[in-house]
């Protein structure tokens, strides 16, 4: 963003939360991250664990109920972005950005890693 500044290009940055899309379907995620595994080598799955693929594909599961499924939350940014005279430096879609994300962006990272 900085960088740009020099040639005269004003950078906004959007900072969705999750939102229910293609890139965010479980399924789709889950059908990726198998193959992926079935392509690792056995001392990268020993390493990790059969455990480890089933735990973060059931993680994956629950937080898809959060997601939102209101995707103008996001393009309202982008439209805001674009036209406005003045258009700010950032932008946060959805509540999980605005209440989790951007806050926790302060902490220390002893405090934000954990979270």
């Amino acid at each position: 963003r900085l960088e740009m500044r020099n040639f005269g290009v004003k950078v906004c940055v959007i900072e969705p939360g999750y939102f229910n899309t293609m890139i965010t379907n479980t399924e789709n995620l889950e059908k990726n991250f198998r193959s992926t595994w079935e392509k690792l080598p056995k001392e990268i799955k020993a390493s990790y664990g059969e455990n480890y693929l089933k735990q973060f594909v059931a993680m994956l599961k629950v937080m898809q109920k959060s997601y939102n499924s209101n995707l103008s939350l996001v393009t309202n940014c982008m439209e805001h972005a674009l036209t406005s005279v003045h258009p700010r430096t950032r932008y946060s879609a959805g509540w999980d950005a605005k209440l989790l994300y951007l806050p926790i962006s302060y902490l220390p990272s002893a405090l934000s890693d954990p979270l």
